[in-house]
């Protein structure tokens, strides 16, 4: 199957994708390995990735697709791929539906990861992460420590990152809606879009997912 992957930030994109791509035995292909990929190889794209970045300046489309046409040119793609953080916008996806039309392939469906703003918030700011160790990551309602503010790992200092507070994630949230939700409408047009709700236990959305994904293949 070839798979898009949407939603806003706080989705669980990240963590559905990993299971998905496992049980559809398909490679997951995110935006963000992508560009670690390419920069730490020192491809002539992560090259050009690194310089806009470095001066503090958005990487233009044509470097992330052409990221992209590079990756699910792989053998291990040849079947399939689930796509994670690309598209991000209308560009992107024409110049993915003309990629796959020149491989003679289609997209099988975009599956949509619907959550509510405030819940998309609540997920993202309570989120607190050990000063020792970024790996050790708490949630002041959903996994809260044992004691406020210290890791239960290592006694380290919990903290708030910047991204996470509910000023940047608001705004990480207009960004979505202004640039990356219109694709949604794009492939509803083709009849692309499968709709689940992200709420709930990982295990029970990823069954919903895959429940979803083989009604939009019979289709």
């Amino acid at each position: 199957m070839r798979i898009v992957l949407v939603g806003p930030p706080g989705a669980g994109k990240g963590t559905q994708a990993a299971f998905l791509a496992k049980n559809l035995s398909i490679p997951h292909i995110s935006t963000g390995d992508l560009f670690r990929a390419n920069i730490s190889q020192g491809t002539e794209l992560g090259k050009q990735a690194k310089a806009y970045m470095d001066a503090g300046n958005l990487v233009p489309d044509e470097v992330t697709i052409g990221m992209a046409r590079d990756r699910m040119g792989q053998s291990d793609a040849a079947n399939g791929f689930l796509l994670d953080g690309f598209p991000r916008n209308v560009g992107q996806a024409e110049a993915l539906d003309e990629m796959l039309k020149g491989e003679g392939v289609e997209l099988d469906a975009v599956l949509d990861l619907e959550v509510p703003e405030d819940e998309v918030v609540k997920r993202i700011a309570g989120r607190r992460v050990c000063r020792n160790n970024s790996a050790h990551v708490f949630h002041v309602v959903y996994t809260p420590p044992k004691s406020e503010g210290v890791c239960d790992e290592c006694g380290g200092e919990l903290y708030q990152r910047d991204d996470d507070s509910e000023e940047t994630v608001r705004k990480r949230l207009e960004v979505y809606h202004t640039q990356t939700e219109p694709i949604i409408d794009y492939y509803r047009a083709q009849g692309l879009v499968v709709t689940i709700s992200a709420l709930g236990q990982v295990a029970d959305v990823t069954a919903r997912a895959m429940e979803a994904l083989q009604v939009g293949k019979a289709a």
